[in-house]
């Protein structure tokens, strides 16, 4: 894989994929992972959240 395109992907989206996380609020991070709440709705989380206990991921504020 050539240098020139490693991370490519993120200019298309938004910011970057960069945002503010709704688990653990740590701001300017990257949100490329996708955490399921109990009712069903998607969250856009950080590498260190993706494995967040599921209670973490319920109580996030969206």
């Amino acid at each position: 894989m050539a240098k020139t395109k490693r991370g490519r992907a993120l200019w298309n989206m938004p910011s970057r994929g960069r945002g503010t996380c709704p688990v653990c609020s740590t701001s300017r991070i990257k949100l490329l992972y996708v955490a399921n709440k109990s009712d069903g709705t998607a969250l856009k989380v950080c590498k260190r959240c993706q494995n967040a206990d599921q209670s973490r991921v319920d109580a996030a504020v969206v």
